[in-house]
């Protein structure tokens, strides 16, 4: 999706850049967002309407601030990442710590001390015997990563043949190449192909849209979703798939849980066709669900994770494959070595905040926090079911997506054009009008999704579901 600029029409403030530009005149001018419509902030005629760049200055806890002064809930925790709140000096400090020490090595046959305190902590962290390490600078080069790591480990345990991946029906994986192949929205990628073959979809589990006869029974859902990949595997061939990509809780489409019992039948059958399973947690990890790491959450071992985001709640960028001792045997013997990494993959810098970040999360028993008070963020939300619009609320630990529809009684959607006008030409400005930054997608059926610091409770919740209903009351009339 594009994500809408979303400050009012009012111009923004008068702070200017060092050559004496307005910010949001630079910003137009010279900056090129992600995922972002630029024609808005384009119209510069006498009387025109275009957008300023919205333009956030500052956070502190849960909150964020415009140029304006004006005050939002982050209730995105940026995209996915702000962990431990805005504002933490222990983070910053840390970073100038290791900048002073050490600002820069790679990871290119010499090591430093931050990455490897850090992978030892990731390993004794990770399920099973998910022991080694690889870093990245982000989300999509761990998602790079393990599929070039499955290729290559069956090349060289005599299966050379398998190297197709499945993944699910509007699922996001990231934006390089092979990652993008991944990812199951075809909008996503349409621009950009042909992409890096082999990848296939399956459906995925959104049980609020599974056939009739599976509404009412989630682990027979289950079953018939993950029995999908089975039968992926079968028609394209066992000697030819490689690995299956799955979030703990699919984030397109509206944050799709688990049903009971799907991922013990994946495990299943990823065993008995001799498939790499991966955990691509780079939402889901680091207590975006609960536990450090999601899959723990859902009771399964996959061969591999992806993580990145929350590692160091965004204070500084690293992302990271963690894979299994038996992934790594073959690179112990002879000349095997893996070709690929990225100069700043497990910078000292990142490494840093991450060791302080974690420090955070045992300190504060963040973990069990957002165990314990999650059953409560779904009940305050699960309040806006009595709103028409709201069709169905979803997710898991801090992590929901609100499923606006047309008509409560049959899930009829909306159409292309309507979504457009309730999302684009509505939702995103009066939400952020109402104080509060989260993200109206419509990469599927049109949905709000919420993904908060994980250092709030009660209060925060309540005023989340007051600002939420106050928009959505309102939504219908702008269709």
């Amino acid at each position: 999706m594009t994500t809408e600029p979303t400050a009012a029409y009012e111009p923004s403030s008068d702070l200017r850049t060092p050559s004496g530009a307005l910010y949001s005149e630079a910003a137009r001018d010279h900056l090129w967002m992600h995922f972002t419509r630029h024609s808005v902030f384009e119209d510069r005629s006498e009387g025109g309407l275009a957008h300023s760049v919205p333009i956030i200055v500052r956070g502190e806890g849960h909150k964020i601030w415009d140029d304006r002064g004006n005050e939002y809930i982050d209730g995105l925790a940026g995209l996915f990442v702000v962990q431990v709140g805005h504002g933490r000096v222990e983070l910053a400090e840390a970073a100038a710590k290791q900048a002073k020490d050490l600002a820069f090595f790679p990871l290119w046959s010499y090591a430093h001390p931050r990455a490897i305190e850090l992978a030892e902590r990731l390993a004794a962290g990770a399920p099973g015997d998910l022991n080694r390490v690889f870093f990245t600078t982000g989300g999509g080069e761990a998602v790079e990563t393990a599929w070039k790591l499955a290729k290559q480990y069956f090349k060289l345990t005599g299966k050379p043949t398998k190297h197709k991946v499945i993944s699910r029906a509007v699922a996001y994986h990231g934006t390089p190449q092979g990652a993008l192949s991944i990812t199951g929205i075809p909008a996503a990628k349409e621009m950009f192909e042909p992409l890096v073959p082999g990848a296939f979809k399956v459906p995925n589990t959104n049980h609020y849209r599974a056939p009739e006869h599976l509404r009412d029974d989630e682990k027979a859902f289950g079953r018939w979703a993950a029995d999908r990949i089975a039968e992926a595997i079968e028609f394209e061939g066992p000697d030819t798939v490689a690995a299956v990509f799955l979030e703990p809780v699919q984030n397109s489409g509206g944050c799709f849980p688990p049903p009971p019992g799907y991922f013990e039948r994946v495990r299943e059958i990823c065993d008995e066709y001799d498939v790499l399973l991966v955990s691509d947690e780079v939402i889901c990890s680091f207590g975006r669900i609960g536990s450090m790491f999601a899959c723990d959450d859902f009771n399964y071992v996959p061969d591999i994770i992806t993580c990145a985001k929350g590692m160091t709640s965004g204070y500084s960028p690293i992302g990271a494959m963690i894979a299994s001792d038996r992934l790594f045997e073959p690179f112990k013997k002879g000349t095997n070595y893996f070709p690929h990494g990225y100069t700043f993959g497990g910078h000292p810098v990142s490494a840093a905040v991450a060791m302080a970040n974690l420090d955070i999360f045992e300190r504060e028993g963040l973990n069990d926090h957002v165990k314990d008070n999650a059953p409560h963020f779904r009940a305050t939300l699960e309040k806006l079911l009595d709103l028409p619009i709201v069709g169905d609320v979803r997710g898991a630990g801090y992590f929901y997506g609100i499923e606006l529809v047309k008509d409560k009684d049959t899930r009829e959607t909306f159409n292309d054009e309507e979504s457009e006008r309730l999302l684009r030409g509505y939702l995103s400005k009066a939400l952020f009008d109402a104080g509060i930054y989260c993200r109206a997608d419509d990469r599927g059926d049109p949905v709000i999704q919420l993904a908060p610091p994980l250092i709030i409770g009660q209060p925060e919740f309540d005023d989340i579901e007051s600002r939420l209903r106050s928009v959505l009351k309102d939504a219908e009339k702008h269709l």
